[in-house]
């Protein structure tokens, strides 16, 4: 791999699964039975031989339709699920934003999940510590910061998540869709923050429907289209073929 790949991916290949309910009566038995038997080795395949490099300090924006693959090839990048076929590597310690509000705890309070995100991403107590002031800032939380988080809106559950992955100091950076949850200021006060991110030199990479972030905030933008990569390369390339397809 190249010193300035943060992230390859080679040949990579993801299938899932899918799986009906069963009949339990006789009488479901009867009338589901040629389906069943259809559909009972029904394979989904998500993602086909997808090659991918992305370099250190570059922002990449990954596109497309629904059901064409982007979150489960940025879950395959973080490692909460892996490739049938093909592999992934990752230089630098990396943090994501994937679900919103995925790793809290409803019935911990916001302060107490602070420490629990952050020290799965892996921060000690003492790092946590000396930056948890700083991220109940920025997250502006401060006055709810002590009550379970089940009470946040949705918007306050973004505020609290990204507050926590921008502060854990990691290389890479890995956002599905979650910026397009809260409201406006808080929004852009995010950007602001990527691009200070970004000019850091960290590596990101996101996943929108959200063409003006793209043209705003990506250097390069790849297309995936039915499991495949259709387009990779300069913004305006990439968004001007996707639009004529894609509207």
């Amino acid at each position: 791999m190249e010193k300035d790949v943060a992230i390859k991916v080679s040949h990579v290949s993801k299938d899932f699964k899918l799986y009906y309910d069963k009949a339990h009566t006789l009488k479901e038995k009867l009338l589901f039975f040629s389906r069943k038997n259809r559909e009972k080795n029904h394979i989904l395949h998500v993602l086909k031989d997808i090659n991918l490099e992305v370099k250190q300090g570059e922002s990449v924006a990954l596109i497309g339709t629904n059901g064409s693959g982007k979150s489960t090839l940025l879950k395959l990048m973080t490692k909460i699920i892996y490739p049938n076929k093909g592999r992934i590597t990752t230089v630098g310690k990396l943090t994501s934003l994937l679900e919103l509000g995925a790793g809290f705890h409803d019935d911990f309070t916001g302060r107490e999940n602070i420490y629990f995100n952050a020290s799965i991403f892996g921060l000690t107590r003492k790092e946590i510590d000396s930056k948890i002031n700083e991220i109940i800032e920025f997250s502006e939380l401060k006055e709810f910061i002590d009550n379970p988080v089940r009470t946040y809106s949705s918007g306050m559950y973004m505020r609290l998540a990204f507050s926590v992955a921008i502060n854990v100091q990691a290389d890479i950076l890995l956002i599905d869709e979650i910026l397009a949850v809260g409201d406006h200021h808080f929004q852009e006060k995010c950007f602001k923050k990527l691009k200070e991110l970004k000019a850091a030199g960290k590596t990101i990479v996101i996943v929108t429907h959200d063409m003006n972030q793209v043209r705003q905030f990506c250097d390069r933008a790849v297309w995936l289209y039915e499991g495949e990569v259709r387009k990779d390369g300069k913004v305006e390339e990439v968004l001007d073929e996707y639009s004529k397809v894609c509207g």
